[in-house]
């Protein structure tokens, strides 16, 4: 049994009694369902014609509440397949899709720096639903077929072995054909699925640039973009209906030409007296119940590929080992101090060859307020997110208070970091949820502290309902400084002993600028910092400065020592003081 057959298996594990229950009255609905054909039968050939009419309505009368007792059966039968069923498989759908998303959850940045959100998003909602439909359906279909085939095979030769034989001529040409449309309906079912998964990417592409789309005023180039994209899953789905056109319309040419070869060749059977009109009647009522199970059966490969091309996908993304795990024997990171060493560290991403820096050694002590500056690309951002492992460094290691950072557990790590970034990402939902996302543990005054140090108290309380107040997708209702001012709370609240701030300032103007600056030099006392920015003010009381270049570290020293070296970054500031102007503070390194 191959690994993905052993994971499919699996998830029926915890539903074992409901998928018996489930199985009994399917067993159940198909054999009520065999019994019919035989009282017609009973009543043509025996009732009928051996007895009197007024002994024979007595005993249709008893025959027929017996029937209407098997149909109360098949009724409650079938309703607990179709809902119970259902129910276990909507059971494994959740349990599938806390699996995705928690496994979502372990996977680093490689590897969602190369994958579009509308398509993982689209594994955890078409692609399952799908698969949950074959989980309920598919062996309770299988039974249920193979329960009516097999009963009625053993009727039908009971009543003529001929006239069975006659059906039976056809069986194998329709599961070739069967067999051959299967292909060709897996590779169109496959492609509808990258077809839907492209158009959910570009729709959640396009919402979550909205704002850009609009102001550059290109509705129609998107709008062309999304048709080209429809028009595309629109072909792929025509191509996929035309197969299955085909295939259905295939099986039923193949169910009438049996029904006429029944007919044909019973006529003959009774003009020679080898089966009766009554024996007849049944056998063409028991072809139906024969060949509903094999249509069924072949139809299941319609339900089966489109399920397992679905848990495919699903198991192309379980299947992926994360690459940043804790170790067997991992610590947990406590009572720290701050002191962060870089110990000949290297760096490359997983899908380059050429390396982002190399050999990096650096020691910062705890408390220290360091700054790194340097061109885009050189690394900086990359560097910094070394440290709570958002990237596993290629050669060398990083040390927070002697301890390797890939001896400490994730959790642990990353508990005792808070980073403030450029893009800030919020959360749709009240002030408060935002706030309380750096510990949810925290009350609502201690939420209110935080946002007293970030500065965001006073703003906060002019909104129409405060802390309660709804901010929209992305934060979307607060300015660029408002939503800095949170995401500062945020890690205020989080309360870390080492802060990674990646360019806080550069997008806000001078005036959210210092109200943040301010913020974020609050934060910083006695911690442990690493800051990237490009303004002068944000670096220039920078206990060292590190000027990196594709080479490396290139140059390290205060503001002061570094103008008196005369190199790299007293280049890099006469030029942009010299653009700016007379406000030193605004200068951009």
């Amino acid at each position: 049994m191959s690994k993905k057959t052993r994971k499919f298996l699996s998830y029926y594990r915890p539903y074992m009694g409901l998928f018996f229950s489930d199985m009994f009255f399917a067993l159940l609905a198909a054999a009520v369902s065999l019994v019919y054909p035989m009282v017609v039968r009973y009543i043509t050939n025996d009732i009928l014609v051996n007895q009197e009419i007024s002994e024979a309505i007595p005993l249709i009368i008893k025959l027929l509440f017996g029937m209407l007792g098997l149909v109360i059966i098949e009724f409650l039968s079938i309703f607990y397949v179709t809902y119970q069923g259902h129910i276990m498989g909507a059971k494994m759908e959740y349990d599938m899709r806390n699996d995705i998303f928690e496994h979502y959850q372990k996977l680093s940045f490689n590897f969602f720096d190369n994958q579009k959100t509308g398509q993982l998003m689209s594994r955890v909602t078409n692609d399952l639903f799908d698969i949950t439909e074959l989980c309920h359906h598919g062996p309770e279909d299988i039974v249920i077929s193979l329960i009516k085939f097999i009963g009625a095979f053993i009727i039908l030769l009971r009543i003529n072995v001929k006239l069975t034989l006659i059906v039976f001529a056809f069986l194998p040409i329709m599961f070739f054909y069967a067999y051959y449309m299967r292909g060709r309906m897996n590779r169109a079912f496959r492609k509808n699925r990258e077809r839907i998964a492209e158009i959910n990417a570009q729709i959640e592409d396009n919402l979550s640039g909205i704002r850009v789309v609009k102001s550059f005023a290109n509705e129609s180039v998107e709008i062309d973009k999304f048709h080209t994209g429809n028009s595309r899953f629109v072909d792929s789905k025509r191509n996929s209906y035309k197969t299955m056109a085909i295939f259905h319309s295939g099986l039923n040419l193949f169910t009438s030409f049996i029904n006429i070869a029944v007919i044909a060749g019973g006529g003959l059977f009774i003009a020679n007296k080898l089966i009766n009109v009554g024996d007849l009647l049944t056998f063409l009522l028991y072809i139906n119940t024969l060949i509903d199970p094999v249509k069924k059966l072949i139809n299941f490969t319609e339900s089966f590929q489109n399920g397992m091309t679905g848990f495919d996908r699903f198991f192309e993304i379980i299947e992926i080992e994360p690459d940043i795990l804790d170790k067997p024997n991992a610590i947990t990171l406590k009572n720290v101090k701050g002191r962060i060493e870089f110990k000949n560290v290297s760096f490359k991403y997983n899908d380059t060859l050429s390396e982002v820096f190399r050999g990096i050694n650096l020691t910062v002590e705890a408390g220290d307020y360091m700054a790194l500056v340097g061109s885009s690309g050189v690394g900086k951002t990359t560097m910094c997110s070394l440290i709570p492992r958002f990237y596993e460094v290629s050669e060398g290691c990083i040390t927070i208070d002697g301890k390797d950072i890939r001896d400490i557990t994730l959790r642990s790590l990353r508990k005792n970091i808070g980073i403030v970034q450029q893009d800030v990402y919020l959360f749709a939902g009240t002030v408060m949820d935002n706030i309380r996302y750096g510990r949810l543990d925290a009350t609502e005054e201690e939420v209110i502290e935080a946002a007293k140090n970030a500065n965001a108290h006073e703003f906060i309380m002019e909104l129409p309902d405060g802390y309660n107040t709804y901010i929209g997708q992305r934060g979307i209702k607060l300015s660029g400084g408002q939503k800095q001012r949170l995401s500062i709370a945020r890690v205020f609240l989080k309360n870390p002993p080492i802060l990674i701030f990646d360019e806080a300032t550069s997008a806000l103007d001078n005036e959210s600028e210092k109200v943040v600056q301010d913020s974020l030099e609050k934060l910083a006392k006695n911690r442990t910092t690493f800051v990237i920015a490009h303004r002068l003010s944000t670096i220039k009381n920078a206990k060292k400065i590190l000027v990196l270049t594709e080479e490396g570290i290139k140059e390290s020293g205060t503001h002061e020592e570094l103008l008196a070296k005369d190199g790299i970054y007293a280049g890099l500031y006469r030029m942009t003081f010299e653009r700016k102007g007379s406000s030193e503070n605004s200068v951009s390194i």
